[in-house]
Parts: C-alpha cells; sequence; structure tokens
C-alpha cells in the first residue's frame, strides 16, 4: 500500500497559476475563441477541468447501482446484452437466421414486424421455433401491431411451458413516438383507444417481470439530426406523458414506469454520447419521483443503437470504425444492450459479412477488450462529471419548455420539438458542408478511384417514409448528413464524364504543396480527377501542360503574395479552355483579382458542398 500520494514531490498548481501561464502563452490572443470550444449542444467545452469543477456536483459521491443511478443501475460488472435485428420476410428464413446468430454470440433478437399488414399464431410459432426466451431477450420491433403480437407471444410461451418469471421481451410500443414520426397515432387519432391497448398489454404482461411492452424512441429524435440534449428531452418528454395519458385512463404510472425501455441513438462524440446516457437515468429517476415513492422504479433500461445521420455509402468501411466507437461509448455510459448496425445499411440490404462485422464488434468489446468487467470506468473524470452535468442542465431546460408548452403531445402540435430538430439539422447541414464536422471518405480525404453507383440498391438508398399531407402534426425527417454530398458525387458518376482538375502549382515549395493537397481533396469529393504536380518553373510550363491535359478545371496553387503576378497571366491564356480556379483567400489581393475577372476560390471556409454544385452545373453534369 503506498504510504505517499502519487507525484507527491512536485508542489500543487493552483488553477491561478495556471490561466496566468496560458493568458502568457497566448500572447494576447482570446482565450475563449482559441481554447473554449462550443457543442451543437451550446455547451462550453473548456481546455481543462479540475477537482474544484465538481465539487457542487450532487451526484458524484453516488455509487453504482443506487439512486439517481447517475453511475449505472448494474453492481457487480458491466454487462450488456448484445442485439441484433432481422428483417421478417420470411417467418422461417427468420426464425432459423435468428438461431445461428444465437450459436454466434447475440444475447437478444430483434424482429422487425411494423410492416406486416397481418400476423397470426402459426407465423409466431414458426417464427420463434427453437429459440429459448428465458435464455435471448426477443424484441418485436412492432408498432401498431404490438398488442396483438403480445398477445400471439404470450399463447407461445404457454404452448412451451416457460417460466414467466424469467421471460426476456420487449415490444415496441410508441404512440407519441410513431406519431413524431408518421403525423398520427397508430390506428386512430382517438388517444383513448390507444391507451385501451396499452391497458390490455399491461394486464396481459402483470405476471411477467422481464417483458417490456412499451418502447421510447430518442433513437428516431437523433436520426432526425436532434442534439443529444434534444434527443434525451424530448425522449424524457414523450414518455412523461405516457404516464400521464396512462393514469387519465385508469392505468398505473407506478406498474407502467417498469414497463419501459428507452431505445437511444449514439454518435460519434464520444464523451458527449457517454455522457448522455449517465445524464438520462439521472433524469428518468428524478422524472419518476414524481409518480411514485419508490425510488428503485426509477432505473431506467437502455437499449443503445449506433446512429443513422453519420453513416456514408462512400468509403462505407469508415462507418464500421464509427460503429466501434459509438459501441464502446454506450458501453461505458452503461447502457444495458447495444445494437451495431451493419456499416453497409446505408445502400443495400445488409449481407452475411457485414452483420457478422457488426455482431462481433460487441462481442470483441465484452470477451477481448473486457468494457463489461468495470461499472461507469468514467466516474471521477472531471470532464465527463462536468459534461454529465451540463447535458443534465440544458436537458431539463429543454424538458421543462416541452412541458410548458402543455406536454410533449402539445408540443408536437405547435410544431415545437419539429422546429427545433429542424433547427440543429440545418447546423449539422452547415458544419458538414464547411467542413467543421469531418465525415471521412465523403466531405474530407475521399477515396479519389472508388465509384459506387453500382453497388447501390437504390430502394434502400432512397427509402424513406411515406408522405401523407392529412396528418395531424407534421412528421419530424429522417437526416444523414453526408446524403447530400453522395448525390452530387453520384451525379458526376452517372453522368459518364469524369471532369479533370490539374493543379497547376508553382513557386513558394510549402504553400504549393499545401494547397495542392487541400484542393485535390476538395475536388475528389465530387468525384473528378486530379492531377497533381511537382511544380512548374514558369506559369507557362504550367499552362501549357494543363492545356495538353486536356483539363476542365485548373487550380493555381502557389502563395498569396504571388498571385498578382501571376493569376491573371494564367486566367488570360486559359480562357475558353477551362475553369481558373485559385487555391486559397488572398484578402490584400482579392478585389484586384476579382476586377479582373476571377471568379472562383477554394479556401477552408469555402462551403464544399454549394462550390461543388457549381462546378457541376458549369460542367453540364
Amino acid at each position: 500500500m503506498l504510504k505517499k500520494k502519487l507525484f507527491y514531490e512536485f508542489p500543487p498548481i493552483s488553477t491561478e497559476q495556471w490561466e496566468e501561464k496560458i493568458k502568457k502563452d497566448l500572447k494576447g490572443a482570446d482565450y475563449n475563441k482559441k481554447l473554449v470550444s462550443k457543442t451543437i449542444e451550446e455547451i462550453k467545452i473548456k481546455p481543462y477541468y479540475r477537482e474544484e469543477n465538481i465539487k457542487n456536483i450532487e451526484f458524484t459521491e453516488n455509487i453504482p447501482g443506487k439512486y439517481p443511478y447517475v453511475r449505472g443501475i448494474k453492481t457487480k460488472n458491466n454487462n450488456f446484452d448484445i442485439k441484433q435485428d432481422i428483417f421478417v420476410e420470411d417467418f422461417g428464413k427468420a426464425g432459423k437466421k435468428a438461431l445461428d446468430i444465437i450459436k454466434k454470440g447475440i444475447d437478444s433478437v430483434g424482429f422487425f414486424l411494423c410492416h406486416k399488414e397481418e400476423i397470426n399464431q402459426n407465423d409466431i410459432n414458426t417464427l420463434l421455433a427453437g429459440i429459448n426466451p428465458e435464455k435471448t431477450t426477443i424484441n418485436f420491433i412492432s408498432g401498431k401491431l404490438s398488442e396483438k403480437i403480445l398477445n400471439l407471444f404470450i399463447k407461445f410461451v404457454k404452448n412451451n411451458n416457460f417460466n414467466k418469471s424469467k421471460i426476456k421481451a420487449t415490444f415496441d410500443f410508441d404512440p407519441f413516438g410513431y406519431k413524431t414520426i408518421t403525423g398520427d397515432f397508430y390506428t386512430s387519432r382517438n388517444i383513448g383507444k390507444v391507451f385501451d391497448d396499452l391497458k390490455k398489454m399491461l394486464n396481459i404482461t402483470e405476471n411477467y417481470p422481464l417483458i417490456k411492452p412499451v418502447g421510447i424512441n430518442g433513437i428516431w429524435f437523433a436520426n432526425a439530426g436532434a442534439s443529444a440534449t434534444q434527443e434525451l428531452a424530448f425522449a424524457l418528454s414523450s414518455a412523461n406523458e405516457i404516464l400521464s395519458e396512462a393514469e387519465k385512463n385508469e392505468i398505473n404510472p407506478e406498474k407502467l414506469i417498469p414497463k419501459i425501455v428507452f431505445n437511444f441513438g449514439i454518435g460519434s462524440n464520444y464523451f458527449i454520447e457517454i455522457a448522455k446516457l449517465r445524464a438520462a437515468r439521472f433524469l428518468w429517476a428524478k422524472i419518476c419521483e414524481a409518480w411514485t415513492s419508490d425510488k428503485d422504479t426509477g432505473k431506467m433500461y437502455i437499449n443503445s443503437i449506433t446512429s443513422d445521420r453519420n453513416k456514408t455509402i462512400y468509403d462505407p468501411y469508415v462507418n464500421q470504425l464509427r460503429n466501434t466507437t459509438e459501441a464502446m461509448s454506450a458501453i461505458l455510459g452503461g447502457a444495458n444492450v447495444i445494437t451495431v448496425k451493419p456499416f453497409d445499411f446505408t445502400y443495400k440490404k445488409p449481407d452475411e459479412f457485414s452483420e457478422r462485422i457488426a455482431r462481433n464488434t460487441g462481442i470483441i468489446l465484452k470477451e477481448e477488450a473486457y468494457f463489461n468487467k468495470s461499472v461507469d470506468p468514467a466516474a471521477g473524470s472531471y470532464f465527463i462529471e462536468n459534461l454529465t452535468n451540463d447535458i443534465i442542465e440544458k436537458s431539463w431546460e429543454i424538458f421543462i419548455k416541452t412541458e410548458d408548452l402543455g406536454g410533449y403531445n402539445q408540443a408536437l402540435q405547435q410544431n415545437y420539438i419539429q422546429n427545433q430538430i429542424k433547427e440543429t439539422a440545418e447546423k449539422r447541414k452547415l458544419n458538414i458542408a464547411t467542413r467543421k464536422e469531418i465525415l471521412l471518405g465523403t466531405n474530407q480525404y475521399p477515396n479519389f478511384n472508388e465509384e459506387i453507383k453500382n453497388n447501390i440498391d437504390f430502394n434502400v438508398y432512397s427509402w424513406s417514409l411515406p408522405e401523407n399531407k392529412n396528418t395531424e402534426t407534421e412528421p419530424i425527417k429522417f437526416f444523414r448528413g453526408a446524403k447530400e454530398l453522395e448525390e452530387l458525387r453520384l451525379s458526376t458518376e452517372k453522368s459518364g464524364k469524369k471532369p479533370t482538375v490539374f493543379l497547376l502549382t508553382y513557386g513558394n515549395l510549402a504553400m504549393r504543396k499545401a494547397r495542392a493537397a487541400f484542393s485535390s481533396n476538395f475536388f475528389a469529393c465530387a468525384g473528378y480527377k486530379v492531377i497533381d504536380n511537382l511544380g512548374f518553373e514558369t506559369p507557362e510550363n504550367g499552362i501549357n501542360a494543363a492545356i495538353e491535359a486536356n483539363a476542365d478545371i485548373v487550380v493555381i496553387c502557389s502563395s498569396d503574395d504571388q498571385y498578382p503576378n501571376i493569376v491573371p497571366e494564367i486566367y488570360n491564356k486559359l480562357k475558353g479552355k477551362a475553369i481558373t480556379v485559385v487555391a486559397g483567400y488572398p484578402k490584400e489581393h482579392i478585389e484586384e483579382l476579382k476586377s479582373q475577372g476571377i471568379e472562383h476560390f477554394i479556401h477552408i471556409k469555402s462551403n464544399i458542398l454549394e462550390t461543388l454544385k457549381n462546378f457541376n452545373k458549369l460542367l453540364g453534369i
């Protein structure tokens, strides 16, 4: 046992001393602009955190398994279920596939059935033949069919004499969530009818403690572009509305709370997502206090699902890297279940390979990386604890605003929820277009030679919920950040043309290399062919080489101080032969160059989407 603290020989340094040193190193630069960043949730991230930053945070002394459950509902380990979803077309084939993936390490199977018009007992018996729901959790993504499928499932359980207390199953009864994405409730605008169905489901599952018929789909907000705090606030508000309406319809909220599972999306902002799940449990525990005096009732059960909004069709294996970090965030945040989507789901029906990779992500994190061993390893991190607290405060503000509007349903009627998410989605679009947010392989560092048009199933790629203009409320729209850039590049592929971009590099070695690399990545994002060069001794040599290469676009890559001398000459000699572009934005010379007819400049503040769309238009694509 250590008698002295580590690093005891170093004298303590106060925050004031650190700040003084930082300001000195900044040499007059703005501290907030240089070192304080802001997330899309409007949370300010400081350059460092210290012990003093967590002294006033109320939950930092809590232990795992104890109210308000910031540190999770687990106590002995951080075990989690690995879930894989199956889209059910043929019940027999889906059932056999389920048995196969259970043998390969899956703990939880999801069956997509919400597209089915009619289901009977034989269908369910065929689907579940050979599966033991005492050992494997069965999840039905069942929507409006939830009550019927629950009845059929219970008959299956009884016919096979399974133990009621051990049956593990979830359904997806989420009336307000369904209304959010479609504009109406499942079958009727009569909310009483909706809760009659819920009452029946609760009565059926009264003696089945591990069956959870209600699913709150925060994932839908995430995939519409919402921030972490919006996803959390609106999911909690939707859940609170269900409890409120349940009570009005003579359903005991205390009995309903343990029957709820939360499905949250997990994005690629690693620390935000860890903190989000910790914050979610805290807030749900606090909300449940209004409905029950039993604090144990408010333990949140979380299924985390890798998000859609940041996935791409170009360089699709990068999706698997995104999936891995997202799964890590979910596990470290204390999720009960993780669902990793196949890396290719955005553009085709996943195959055996992509499903295996998705499945093995969770297995590796559990069996080889031992992520299931330590409960809430992020606890005590000054940064994570502050981030958790910030998310709690921001989410609560949005939750209270929603409640002040009359609750979730009223906020939906007033378009508050839709507008808030839409605004955040627009920010995400702009961040991607201006490359403040990087989607590797799509808006930065693309694979130059990649073509994907022949690999895409356009029924999958173009899928969206059917639109109905006669809905009670406006549905939210799902959002995938890469899609507009992908469609731009796809239009290049489909056109049969492959525009040639010639980099005319001249002058200052460091500047021309840097600007050539920037320009190369910039135009490759549209699927153009890029010809780089080591540098020309004279602009004339570069002009001749560009003409010889039959270039459609010539990008001048040099230094700002050389542009006034070389750009006009190059522009005039290429006029009518190629589009001339200047790499960079030479502030001191910009007006002079524009006055001579130079229109096109690309630089770090360029909107890559709008700029490349314009070039496609100029090139007749």
